[in-house]
């Protein structure tokens, strides 16, 4: 889609030194020359070159006018996206990234089309109707090439649906459609934990918590008011770097001071942690936080060890006593990277029951939905591998003995930081006695531990 008017604006700012966006098709072919989907195997010095290695994905794309610049692409699941921000100011010296609104108001809208097409992936036709609909889409979104509305899920596809001005001069404008029926209110805090660790004395493990509270509220009216409240246990840790959605009409200006980047006091804003808002139509994440938690919630111990044409590995993990053991699921994946196909395996788990991968390069201890009494589960074993082929894994990283031990989990009705929704305190100024579901759920995200016999890439190392 194209908007004139900013093409009109950028020729403004540039006078003769602007770049016009040329024809689609011109425009495509450099695009996928610039992302190196097409002549990836040939050398172009003008885009292959040291000096042009992209940190980020704003690149900058030659046409036959010249260098078009900023130019936001992606490639995900077999598609490109792809849109030309408007810098609002002149383009020698070219400003820093961080300086150019379009580019974030670009990205918003780019992954607001993403959510939308991404779920019909497998199903061409459905996808290719997605796809059809997106122009009726953009015109609501984007109507004059500013970002009105990023969220494309939430917006209807056929003009007939669509208001021009809202009936009720009250009803904010990320509230689309009214809702009619019974009133119920659904809240999910979904946590997620990332973890670095090394079982070395000269390196700190990390870990990190990244929560979000995610609400679909189906409530009659134009403007209805919701108050949420979010709970700590006695002597949980503070929730910090608190982000909140557009929609919450005030908030305590404590909650939003306490950041991760300084250490905690006793000071520090500690809750409840309540958010007045009226919700949009579609579901939302109200907010992020995240938090300083004590322990990781399992510990881990990985040691490879190569003895001539074999490997011995051993792992030894343990489940915290304080967190609640009842998984969804709970595997550890052990990858090996740059190696032949498992020839031989000879193994001992204390618990569960270890896979071997169709391609026999990955192996993946299942431990289930509990550990046992003692919270600790243990694997040795000693492998030996044939000779390497191209489907096998590889890694630039994890050459030698530097590998590690990859752990995915969920845990339903439990939250790392004891963080919960207490649905007596949610309180709805609507008629009616609305249905109010909460829910909360923890889950890995990068959780590596890595060979503590072998150096690894460090996250923190001191000085």
């Amino acid at each position: 889609r194209r908007y004139p008017t900013v093409e009109l604006r950028a020729e403004t700012f540039n006078g003769s030194t602007h770049v016009p966006v040329p024809s689609d098709s011109a425009f495509l072919k450099a695009l996928l020359f610039q992302l190196r989907l097409v002549d990836d195997h040939v050398f172009v010095e003008q885009r292959d070159t040291c000096t042009r290695i992209n940190h980020s994905s704003v690149y900058s794309v030659s046409t036959a006018a010249g260098e078009l610049w900023p130019v936001l692409a992606f490639h995900k699941s077999g598609l490109i996206y792809a849109c030309v921000p408007l810098v609002e100011g002149t383009l020698e010296p070219r400003p820093p990234l961080l300086t150019v609104s379009g580019l974030s108001q670009g990205l918003a809208l780019l992954l607001g089309i993403m959510d939308y097409i991404s779920p019909s992936r497998k199903n061409e036709a459905e996808m290719n109707a997605k796809i059809g609909q997106l122009r009726n889409l953009l015109i609501q979104a984007c109507p004059l090439g500013t970002p009105l509305n990023t969220n494309i899920r939430s917006l209807n596809s056929s003009f007939e649906d669509i208001q021009e001005m809202p009936v009720d001069k009250d009803q904010p404008a990320w509230r689309s459609s009214t809702y009619k029926g019974k009133p119920q209110v659904n809240v999910c805090i979904t946590e997620k934990v990332k973890c670095m660790q090394y079982d070395q004395r000269d390196v700190v493990d990390t870990w990190q918590v990244y929560g979000a509270v995610n609400c679909k509220c189906d409530i009659e009216g134009s403007a209805p008011n919701i108050t949420l409240s979010l709970n700590l246990p006695t002597n949980a840790p503070p929730l910090q770097d608190i982000v909140v959605h557009h929609c919450v009409t005030s908030v305590d200006p404590a909650m939003l001071v306490s950041t991760s980047a300084e250490p905690l006091h006793d000071s520090v804003y500690n809750g409840p942690y309540k958010f007045p808002f009226i919700p949009p139509s579609d579901s939302f994440n109200l907010c992020y936080y995240t938090s300083q938690v004590p322990v990781p919630p399992i510990l881990g111990c990985y040691q490879l060890i190569e003895e001539g044409s074999q490997i011995k590995i051993t792992v030894n993990l343990k489940l915290h006593e304080s967190i609640k053991n009842s998984f969804e699921y709970c595997e550890a994946h052990i990858p090996f990277f740059n190696r032949g196909p498992i020839a031989q395996l000879e193994y001992k788990v204390s618990y569960g029951q270890l896979d071997l991968s169709r391609e026999k390069s990955l192996l993946v201890w299942v431990m289930g939905q509990k550990f046992p009494k003692s919270l600790e589960v243990s694997l040795t074993g000693t492998v030996s591998f044939g000779t390497a082929g191209k489907e096998h894994l590889t890694d630039y990283v994890c050459t030698g003995n530097t590998a590690y031990v990859k752990l995915y989990f969920r845990i339903p009705d439990f939250t790392l930081t004891g963080c919960y929704v207490d649905q007596h305190s949610v309180q709805i100024f609507v008629p009616g006695k609305p249905k109010i579901t909460a829910s909360r759920e923890l889950i890995s995200s990068d959780y590596y531990i890595w060979n503590s016999k072998a150096p690894a890439p460090m996250v923190y190392k001191p000085l």
